[in-house]
């Protein structure tokens, strides 16, 4: 049985995994080899080029940590849930929602949209 509110936590926790090491294990441990990652402004294919993406973005939002945002839900192979990307103790500037297909209980393919983001300056 899928336990969508573990996933989700197990997937926050390796985007806010900052050594690359320790983030690969998690990557190892919890996604598929040929795992695929897709949002609006980014592509990944494989846990290699997953743990990039990720290392990039904490590069480009230094002091940023992903929460979870409300309870995660699924069914079937899906999890469902929402995030929020930006520094501890303020509201959070960028909020996601993403949609995760499992596989033999690891994750095999991300759909991620983006709910809010800050207006360019």
């Amino acid at each position: 049985m899928l336990d969508a509110n573990q996933i989700a936590e197990r997937y926050i926790a390796t985007w806010n995994e900052r050594d690359p090491r320790k983030r690969a294990e998690l990557l190892q441990e919890n996604w598929i080899g040929e795992s695929c990652y897709v949002d609006p402004i980014a592509k990944a294919v494989g846990r290699e080029d997953i743990g990039r993406l990720i290392g990039g973005v904490q590069q480009r939002f230094p002091g940023f940590g992903f929460t979870l945002k409300g309870t995660p839900d699924g069914y079937g192979e899906c999890v469902r849930f929402s995030w929020c990307l930006g520094p501890s103790g303020v509201e959070a500037p960028i909020e996601g929602s993403d949609v995760l297909v499992m596989s033999e209980g690891r994750i095999a393919r991300v759909i991620g949209f983006l709910d809010k983001v800050p207006a360019p300056a």
